[in-house]
């Protein structure tokens, strides 16, 4: 990897969206590789998914890194860690005006919050222009709101996984996963000293359903006993395969998130919803990517997303990512992600497809009945 800058950029007083107001806000901000063009038209930004970071090429190799889809040899990269994060930029891990950490009292912040603050920092930073916004998930929703507040910046939005809102199923498994870290004894009311690593297994857990495609599950584990040991035939608490690999799953989260802050960005994904506030049609042209089997964002409904920005007038077309993943697949497949959208890069506006045309909607018609 060439030259990696990596700084934290204080971006003042933010006046949020529920009428709360953070003093002193700082964002991690992480760029690499070459100088941006004052056009921005080789700077890719990459707002992150719900546990990334700023360091974007440390978990989406694929699509950023040497020889990828965004190499650093002819890209500047920017990545930034979201407002309420905890990798860096201001959170409930950070101090509270009473120098104290703000721990639960932490406001609640939108995604478009999160893209005021992102502006600040990278502008600070002489980035204020881009030749493209790509993110998937919560990125997704990011990416869609910098084209809703700064279309005129943007010159191509690329939105993986996601749309325009989270559907009630989302909320209910966001509140789920909410309510096992609280349940947690060592939750303590969000006042913990040592992660609540139970309650954050457990979320991990109930995430990891949507996350994963029923037939990749089945393929993978089926009804086996657990490949450590044990039989569930004859004892309660042994486990079956699936079992297993959700606790990995969950040791392996429990080690890298602040629950605080799990909580902030998932309530932050519940929030979000553009539906009829789409800005008026600009510049931006849009690419969305549904994935196959996809039971967080299904690919019929990030299609229909992509014609009703269409139908605003927005250049928009709809990608279909072919996968046995689900909603994981834009970080478990990138090379497969980034195949999809190497043409879409190099044809530009005047190739881009509308969601209008008969054979979008035919190809949208049949990954609807095999998502």
């Amino acid at each position: 990897m060439s030259e990696v800058l990596e700084r934290d950029v204080e971006v003042g007083t933010i006046e949020l969206t529920s009428g709360e107001t953070l003093h002193s806000v700082v964002q991690r901000v992480t760029l690499y590789g070459a100088a941006p063009r004052p056009d921005g038209s080789n700077v890719v930004f990459a707002p992150h998914a719900l546990t990334g970071s700023s360091r974007v090429a440390d978990w989406w190799d694929g699509i950023f890194g040497p020889g990828a889809l965004f190499d650093p040899a002819r890209w500047c990269i920017a990545g930034v860690n979201a407002l309420g994060g905890c990798y860096g930029s201001t959170g409930p891990t950070s101090l509270a005006p009473d120098g104290t950490r703000w721990g639960p009292r932490f406001p609640v912040v939108t995604v478009a919050d999160m893209v005021e603050a992102q502006r600040r920092a990278l502008a600070a930073l002489g980035v204020e222009r881009f030749g493209v916004i790509i993110g998937g998930s919560l990125g997704g929703f990011q990416t869609l709101q910098w084209v809703r507040a700064h279309g005129d910046r943007v010159a191509h939005a690329i939105v993986v996984g996601a749309y325009d809102h989270l559907r009630a199923q989302g909320i209910a498994q966001n509140g789920a996963a909410r309510d096992a870290i609280a349940l947690d004894p060592a939750f303590r009311g969000g006042w913990y000293d040592a992660a609540p690593v139970a309650g954050l297994r457990l979320a991990r857990a109930i995430a990891t359903l949507t996350y994963k495609s029923e037939y990749l599950f089945e393929a993978r584990f089926a009804n086996r006993p657990d490949r450590k040991g044990g039989d569930p035939s004859r004892r309660l608490d042994d486990r079956f395969d699936v079992e297993g690999y959700l606790d990995h799953q969950g040791d392996l989260f429990a080690a890298r998130i602040d629950a605080n802050s799990y909580r902030t960005l998932t309530r932050a994904m519940d929030l979000f919803d553009l539906r009829g506030r789409e800005a008026p049609a600009g510049p931006t042209r849009l690419t969305f990517v549904g994935i196959a089997g996809d039971q967080l964002y299904p690919p019929e409904h990030v299609w229909s997303c992509a014609a009703r920005w269409a139908e605003a007038g927005w250049d928009a077309g709809y990608r279909h990512q072919h996968s046995d993943h689900g909603h994981d697949a834009f970080l478990a497949e990138p090379d497969q992600l980034a195949a999809l959208l190497r043409d879409e890069l190099a044809r530009g506006a005047e190739g881009a497809s509308s969601c209008a045309e008969g054979a979008e909607r035919a190809t949208v018609a049949a990954c609807s009945r095999t998502a």
